[in-house]
């Protein structure tokens, strides 16, 4: 289990007189996924680049145990690497044989056994994410941040992410926080979502879901997640 937590408290942040977020208070737990929607524009992807530690509040506490690796909606693969060369990035401090071992596990986690000496321009949008994401599994982060990392795909590649990204949490366990315009993706993943107000942004509304992963998007209890979430969103069919 993760022991990656995060705890803020009265969080602001602005840019210059532009008030992004305004009295943000959360908690999340080791082990604990909690998806980020909101309007665009509202500051998801600027609080979490907050929680990732790139930015420093303007006011206000944020406290975070554990290391902390983040996945991006920009495709981050080195275009010079192979996949083995780009998973190796995320095992700095292993010796050579060890790194040779860990990677040579991950690229079978992700599903990729025999694209191992791929350069990323010969690999889809679906496998070079699952490189990101194994990049970032490597090495054993505690604390994983994903913002929007399944944007760029089409729909059917995104369901398939999901479900390889529940796969890879199973067996490698983390704390997740994922920021995404994506509602059903966001209840279809999450222990928990949280809604944030249009700017200066707030956390209005907060979900759980206690519904056990693998979910599939049809199921009754992801089906009325989505509908609340939409709900407090403003959105009325």
């Amino acid at each position: 289990m993760s022991t990656g937590s995060i705890r803020i408290k009265g969080l602001s942040h602005s840019y210059g007189a532009t008030a992004v977020l305004k009295d943000i208070h959360l908690d999340v737990s080791p082990g604990e996924f909690v998806a980020i929607v909101g309007p665009s524009g509202s500051g998801k992807s600027t609080l979490l680049s907050l929680l990732s530690g790139y930015l420093k509040p303007t006011s206000g506490v944020l406290e975070r145990t554990g290391t902390t690796r983040t996945v991006h909606q920009a495709d981050g693969l080195y275009p010079w690497l192979t996949v083995e060369g780009n998973l190796a990035l995320g095992l700095p401090r292993l010796d050579a044989a060890s790194k040779r071992r860990a990677v040579s596990d991950m690229v079978g986690r992700i599903g990729l056994v025999g694209f191992e000496k791929s350069f990323p321009h010969a690999l889809s949008g679906g496998m070079r994410q699952r490189v990101e994401i194994g990049r970032a599994l490597c090495g054993g982060t505690d604390v994983l941040m994903l913002d929007e990392p399944f944007s760029a795909l089409d729909y059917l590649t995104r369901l398939k992410m999901r479900g390889e990204l529940c796969r890879l949490l199973e067996d490698q366990p983390r704390t997740v926080i994922l920021v995404t315009h994506d509602i059903e993706e966001a209840t279809q993943l999450a222990d928990r979502v949280l809604v944030l107000s249009e700017r200066p942004a707030s956390i209005v509304y907060e979900l759980k879901i206690d519904v056990p992963r693998p979910r599939d998007v049809t199921a009754s209890g992801v089906v009325d997640a989505t509908k609340a979430v939409l709900k407090a969103m403003g959105y009325e069919p």
